[in-house]
């Protein structure tokens, strides 16, 4: 009778996302929702009946004041982040984002066929293949930095027309680009919707991942750390685009 044993992997203990990484994402997750919570009464107010005299109200002007504090966090840690992503470790680094090769395209082809047709990969498994963010992934968080400069250009280039302020005025040049105030504030108000979209995919992708590779990809960007079987580093190479530099 053939013997059957249990195999346990071992694992290795990885530092993935470094302190910046995770400060920026999550500052980047409460500045969003309350961007897209005050955009849509600033879009769409709410008839507030009360009996208090109108001077004494300023609900919409408290509205506007956070949405307009929020944008300013968004854009100065969106420049944080571009600037990480040239002093920052290998799975921070920009060369993550930008299809720089072609084993960034076949990786962004495996990946597709794991996570969107639900394909087996290699040994009937369906499992990733980067320690960091793979190449489909990658690729996807550059167009979400390009529309995050969408959305700062239409917002702050709206926002100049009221604003005193110097830094507001560098962006009154946008709705003549764009098109008129009416179009500018349509795009503001359609790359909303984008983010909302990606928002709801990014954390479907981050529990499915989480559920079928079991390396923590949940807990990673809180504590930093990602559990990865030995076996991934005697067969494998990690398939970063940019696998040689030193974390």
């Amino acid at each position: 009778m053939a013997t059957k044993y249990l195999h346990i992997p071992r694992l290795r203990r990885i530092y993935v996302w470094e302190l910046p990484v995770r400060m920026y994402h999550w500052l980047n997750v409460l500045v969003l929702l309350t961007l897209i919570a005050t955009g849509f009464y600033i879009s769409n107010p709410l008839a507030l009946m009360s009996q208090t005299e109108a001077t004494n109200v300023f609900t919409m002007g408290w509205v506007r004041f956070i949405h307009f504090a929020a944008a300013y966090i968004f854009f100065f840690n969106f420049l944080f982040r571009i600037y990480w992503g040239f002093v920052g470790n290998k799975y921070a680094d920009w060369k993550q984002f930008i299809p720089t090769s072609k084993r960034f395209f076949n990786e962004m082809w495996t990946v597709i066929k794991i996570d969107v047709l639900l394909m087996k990969g290699p040994k009937g498994k369906r499992e990733h293949l980067s320690i960091g963010h793979n190449a489909l992934a990658g690729l996807s968080y550059f167009i979400v930095f390009l529309m995050f400069l969408v959305q700062c250009l239409t917002g702050f280039g709206l926002y100049a027309a009221m604003s005193d302020w110097w830094f507001a005025d560098l962006f009154a040049w946008v709705p003549a680009v764009f098109g008129g105030d009416i179009v500018t504030r349509q795009i503001h108000h359609w790359a909303m919707w984008f983010f909302i979209l990606f928002s709801v995919i990014h954390v479907y992708l981050v529990f499915y991942h989480d559920y079928v590779e079991g390396r923590g990809e949940i807990s990673s960007m809180g504590g930093g750390w990602k559990f990865i079987e030995e076996e991934f580093f005697e067969k494998d190479k990690p398939h970063t685009p940019n696998p040689e530099k030193k974390e």
